[in-house]
């Protein structure tokens, strides 16, 4: 009797397992987090008509300019100068004209701007 029991046990299970349809196959995927580029580099372009003659440039998260990043140098009308920076982000940026006039501009991000742009009129960036 534990026999027959055991037999209908079994094609009770094999009918109930033919019943419930296969599940396809699934193949993992691995997901690998996008990582963006932030290319750091700077131009300072003078466009105006007076010599620059300071640059200072420092993270926004920092409270102080720090040196002069000319240092003996000068950025004449026309010319510019090549920077690339240290962490993404933004920064702020001050210039001084060789008359002692200044100007700045603050929260620039060099991910998205590569150019600081000096006029008469002051700084800009794209």
């Amino acid at each position: 009797m534990k026999k027959l029991t055991a037999i209908a046990a079994l094609a009770s299970a094999t009918l109930l397992a033919a019943c419930v349809p296969p599940q396809p196959y699934v193949q993992p995927v691995m997901v690998t987090p996008v990582q963006r580029v932030c290319d750091t580099s700077i131009r300072v372009i003078n466009e105006s008509n007076a010599i620059v003659r300071e640059l200072y440039f420092s993270h926004s998260s920092l409270g102080s300019w720090g040196a002069d990043q000319l240092g003996a140098n000068v950025i004449y009308p026309g010319r510019s100068m090549s920077y690339r920076l240290t962490n993404p982000g933004n920064y702020d940026f001050r210039v001084v004209w060789n008359n002692g006039r200044a100007t700045e501009i603050r929260q620039i991000n060099v991910c998205v701007a590569s150019q600081i742009i000096v006029t008469n009129r002051g700084i800009s960036a794209r």
